[in-house]
């Protein structure tokens, strides 16, 4: 484990969480008392998804998106004059 000072974290900050992000255990000290450690984060595996599910921040869906499908308008759709018309009345949006 690597100890370095705390103007020396200061003075290569980037360098130094570059570093941990790679593995590495840094320990910061001040007056030569440690003062923290830096290093990767705990849990590296699973998805962020995963995490915040575990966290209980996050409500998966029950939507099987696999099995979607798109189904084409009945009618071509003119893009350009639709945006030109939203463009020239934003309040009122017309169907063509």
């Amino acid at each position: 484990m690597k100890a370095i000072k705390v103007t020396e974290l200061k003075a290569h900050l980037s360098k130094y969480l570059r570093q941990a992000s790679r593995g590495a255990q840094i320990l910061v000290k001040d007056r030569d008392e440690p003062l923290a450690q830096i290093g990767p984060p705990a849990d590296t595996t699973g998805s962020w998804r995963d995490r915040l599910a575990s966290q209980g921040r996050l409500r998966r869906g029950s939507q099987d998106w696999g099995s979607l499908r798109i189904s084409k308008p009945g009618r071509r759709v003119d893009i350009q004059r639709a945006l030109q018309d939203i463009r020239e009345d934003a309040g009122e949006v017309r169907r063509r």
